[in-house]
């Protein structure tokens, strides 16, 4: 009886090393198969990004326009790396053409398509050649356009590839000034001063914060932002709230960068005099705490600001816990802390130049913006964000909706397949429950 029983189990055991090995073979077939499936949904999207490239030497402003549709799509939901470095060139110069003969639309497009593509390549050269290539068509553009929602989609773009691909700090301030003009244009016998709208306004201020967020303080330029702090008071008692917020967002990063006599005009005194050196950095200290104490008078109000007749109680909201913030910090030094999830995990900031800078990404990538904060190294480098990394085995893969989609469909090659090898383990098991051991699945072809 014991031998009997010896021989059972060793016959179970058998059983369990069929079954593992058998289990084991089909799944890494079936992993190749969906490998497969994925790379030919990799090469039918490059397909696409190839077409919609195509596009863009089209004649037709609106299919060119529907080919940067296309292109921001698939920016957006993906990483293209392959693509970038295949089309990298050809890519940015058919977007720099759209912003210097394009619709407003067009060009519009093609800023959010070149931003993208700098994300895209990250710090280094290809990102400094959007830089010094885009620079010039967005400054040109900047001075002729009219429109609101164009000139905003500039700044913006011209803000993200400054932010990537400047290398040193001449280049940021370069851009900074390019957008500061807007606002305090250099009148010159051929130039009429437009006054910009509110929505420009939001622009330009919250595209200068963006960079600012990168600068030392000591190695800004005093004569390019004298009289900044002034002006960003002023912006306060606007009526507009997207400019009160941007315009209280920027002083409170100015404060927090430090090196406040960078930002305001100092009295003047007598140039060949020491005498009276003293005396001017005296009333300079002088001058910044009575600006400070007037900011905070104005903060103060619009932390508590009570809504007026057709304010939308979201937008009071939102302007009242903006100022609460700046308030606790230009009173206490504390800077707001945020947390919010990307997929399971945790982003935080602790400084407004963390939180100015997730903001405008944020805006500025839309609805790819969950994607590139998983996926996008640059983005893990800026903000010290390492997401989990899910080391997938066996059949578990990132898919996105299109490919569930296809992968779901009777019709697929995928499913064909994985039809097949589920039609073939059937087969298997049913021999093993007949006593048959599947001994040569591991050499037999699907």
């Amino acid at each position: 009886m014991g031998k009997r029983n010896s021989q059972r189990k060793k016959v179970s055991l058998l059983d369990s090393d069929d079954d593992d090995s058998a289990s084991s073979s089909s799944t890494s077939r079936s992993d190749l198969v969906l490998a497969q499936g994925i790379e030919d949904v990799q090469l039918d999207k490059e397909s696409s990004l190839d077409q919609a490239l195509d596009a863009l030497y089209e004649k037709r402003g609106t299919t060119r326009e529907r080919a940067l549709s296309s292109i921001i799509e698939a920016f957006s939901s993906n990483l293209q790396h392959l693509f970038v470095e295949k089309k990298f060139a050809t890519l940015l110069h058919q977007c720099l053409n759209s912003i210097k003969r394009g619709s407003a639309k067009e060009a519009s497009l093609a800023c959010h398509a070149i931003g993208l593509l700098a994300l895209t390549v990250g710090h280094g050269d290809n990102a400094h050649e959007i830089l010094e290539e885009s620079v010039p068509p967005i400054s040109q553009a900047l001075k002729s356009s009219s429109e609101s929602s164009k000139i905003s989609w500039l700044l913006e773009c011209l803000a993200i590839v400054t932010f990537i691909g400047a290398n040193d700090p001449e280049e940021t301030e370069r851009s900074m000034q390019i957008m500061w003009q807007l606002l305090h244009p250099k009148l010159g016998s051929n130039v009429v001063a437009r006054k910009p709208s509110a929505e420009v306004i939001t622009a330009v201020v919250s595209a200068w914060s963006f960079l600012l967020t990168t600068m030392d303080g000591w190695k800004l330029n005093p004569k390019n932002w004298q009289g900044s702090i002034s002006y960003f008071s002023s912006l306060l008692d606007k009526d507009d709230r997207s400019v009160r917020i941007a315009a209280g967002e920027a002083l409170a990063l100015i404060f927090e960068v430090g090196s406040l006599e960078k930002f305001f005009i100092e009295p003047k005194g007598p140039s060949d005099s020491s005498i009276h050196e003293e005396n001017i950095h005296r009333e300079g200290f002088t001058h910044i705490q009575g600006l400070k104490g007037k900011i905070l008078n104005q903060v103060r109000n619009l932390s508590v600001e009570a809504g007026g007749k057709g304010s939308v109680k979201k937008d009071l909201n939102s302007q009242r816990n903006s100022f609460r913030d700046i308030l606790e910090f230009l009173e206490g030094g504390y800077c707001p802390e945020t947390s919010m999830k990307i997929g399971g995990d945790s982003l935080n900031t602790s400084t407004w130049s963390q939180l100015i800078q997730l903001n405008f990404l944020k805006h500025f990538l839309r609805g790819g913006f969950v994607k590139h904060m998983q996926e996008n190294e640059f983005l893990h480098e800026v903000f010290g964000f390492t997401p989990k990394r899910k080391h997938l085995s066996g059949s578990e893969h990132h898919l996105s909706s299109g490919e569930k989609r296809m992968y779901k469909s009777p019709n697929s090659v995928v499913n064909k397949a994985r039809t097949q090898l589920l039609n073939k383990q059937r087969m298997l098991s049913q021999g093993r429950n007949a006593g048959h051991y599947a001994v040569g699945l591991g050499d037999e072809e699907l």
